[in-house]
């Protein structure tokens, strides 16, 4: 199979690395300095699920150049998702699908709207993994999962074929009769985990294990599966209780990549979860308390460091004040 993983960081580095070391035909997509990392030592993937293995890597950071593929792997960032979406149109061809595996809800309708609803799939990762140094992917947690689902609902000789080429890699794969429910199950989860991370700067563990944490841990989760079920998602009883024991079961040493983001002082996908989860509160007329402490506790920080941004302007005020 043609694959092109357009965003070659944590979630799209780990799962396109197991693709090729199976034999699977992929491109990587990538930029600066990983981007030529990738092009002169290839792709080196450190995994607790996968072990540790470097291959080559065919990378480049211009689509137009790689033609027409089988499958478009799409794992920017949320807030790259738009532009992201118009340079993919040189992968597509007419049998192509586009599976998003990114953080938030609404990766797919995005990408529906530009590239077409018949080209894409719905699609969730289960992994916590990060570029820990241009070429090298490390995967701390998480089960190594995809989840994936017609838009529409149930299952189709898309969906199965591509189950089957994931799990020859070694990638545990779920077709899900209700794409969405598995989407916001995520998010449910993942507003939690990536918001009280950054917003504490620990891993999961001290988290969970303090009372006053845990219990706002759980809170960030009852109001987004309050806003899932105010917008007609049927949610399942007991999903922010299956959340919590996924969290549980992860390394204590595990972070989101809110948290990395952050910690690296890159721009942060907070518009995409917490702040998500706060303005569709507000949609539906309720409040998210818990959801707006932690958007507005990380705010400052959603652009990338402000130190950075404030020596920045300083330094941009000065060259005018010379000139």
């Amino acid at each position: 199979m043609r694959i092109a993983v357009m965003g070659s960081g944590g979630t799209g580095g780990y799962f396109g690395a197991l693709l090729a070391r199976a034999g699977e035909d992929v491109t990587f997509i990538a930029r600066g300095n990983h981007l030529a990392a990738l092009q002169t030592q290839g792709l080196t993937v450190d995994s607790r699920l996968s072990g540790d293995f470097t291959l080559p890597a065919r990378a480049t950071d211009k689509p137009d150049k790689v033609g027409p593929v089988d499958l478009v792997l799409f794992c920017v960032k949320a807030y790259d998702t738009n532009a992201a979406a118009e340079l993919v149109r040189p992968l597509i061809g007419p049998d192509t699908v586009v599976l998003p595996l990114q953080n938030g809800i609404d990766a797919a309708e995005r990408l529906a709207r530009v590239l077409g609803s018949e080209r894409v799939i719905g699609g969730v990762a289960l992994v916590t993994s990060s570029v820990t140094a241009p070429g090298t992917v490390t995967q701390t947690g998480g089960a190594g999962k995809i989840i994936l689902g017609e838009l529409m609902g149930g299952s189709s000789t898309r969906t199965g074929g591509l189950q089957r080429t994931f799990e020859r890699a070694g990638i545990p794969t779920q077709v899900h009769p209700d794409i969405q429910i598995a989407i916001w199950e995520k998010f449910v989860f993942i507003c939690a985990f990536g918001g009280m991370t950054a917003l504490t700067r620990l891993p999961i563990g001290p988290i969970l294990a303090s009372e006053a944490s845990r219990e706002l841990f759980v809170g960030i989760m009852h109001e987004v599966a309050e806003v899932a079920r105010a917008r007609g998602v049927a949610l399942p009883k007991g999903s922010v209780e299956r959340a919590l024991t996924l969290a549980a079961s992860f390394e204590p040493w595990a972070r989101g990549s809110l948290y990395h983001d952050l910690e690296s002082g890159r721009r942060m996908e907070l518009e995409a979860l917490n702040g998500a989860v706060v303005r569709l509160a507000r949609e539906s007329g309720r409040g998210a308390a818990f959801n707006f402490a932690v958007y507005a506790a990380l705010q400052p920080y959603a652009e990338g460091r402000p130190a950075e941004r404030s020596r920045s302007v300083e330094r941009s005020s000065s060259d005018r004040t010379s000139a």
